[in-house]
């Protein structure tokens, strides 16, 4: 089967796989923008969001003093638990290559990341972890603002870049997505119900 041939008379399975590769194209070929080349980069680099998790560290810990670092301490085991969930399993069992190390991709798409993994790309790390991370403070947070849900978009946004630079295909975004989602809505659940920062 070519990459872009009929959907015709083929498994649902493939189906699924076929629309995932052109997805995949669409985003990192054909929806593509220079300036938006640059901007990708930026924002899915780790080091690029050190001054926000700053922010939250003195936000917390000023308003809610010792909730605060239990918050932090909370917080921080989470996003253990994403990456030993998302890269030490289930990366592990499916063994899915990244899309910059897929020999049928090779000619369709554009590698803008400078380093392409050799580990899984099912599911995706980055957007397991930002999106534990977002549900986190828009749950533990949102009694003190509703502009917390912006978190969800600064997920979303690190995520698209993950498949437009090239090292993930939609479904492992979306999967990691809703992995985060629920790892992050089970974490703040059980802090709201320990320590709770709206608690008096």
């Amino acid at each position: 089967m070519t990459l872009l041939q009929s959907l015709d008379d083929i498994p649902f399975s493939e189906k699924l796989l076929h629309a995932d590769y052109w997805l995949m194209i669409k985003i990192n070929r054909e929806w593509q923008a220079d300036f938006f080349d640059s901007i990708a980069l930026f924002i899915r680099d780790s080091y690029t969001w050190l001054p926000l998790y700053l922010f939250l560290l003195l936000y917390v810990t000023i308003n809610f003093g010792k909730k605060g670092w239990w918050w932090v301490v909370a917080i921080l085991a989470m996003a253990g638990l994403c990456d030993l969930i998302s890269s030490q399993i289930i990366k592990e069992w499916v063994g899915r290559p990244r899309p910059c190390r897929e020999p049928l991709l090779a000619e369709h798409i554009r590698i803008l990341a400078k380093y392409c993994g050799m580990n899984g790309s099912f599911t995706s790390s980055h957007a397991t972890n930002h999106f534990a991370v977002a549900m986190f403070l828009f749950q533990t947070l949102r009694f003190s603002s509703r502009w917390w849900a912006l978190a969800f978009i600064w997920a979303g946004a690190i995520s698209y870049a993950q498949v437009y630079v090239g090292v993930h295909y939609p479904s492992d975004v979306l999967a990691g997505g809703l992995l985060g989602c629920i790892i992050g809505y089970g974490a703040s659940k059980f802090f709201n119900k320990q320590i709770g920062l709206a608690k008096a």
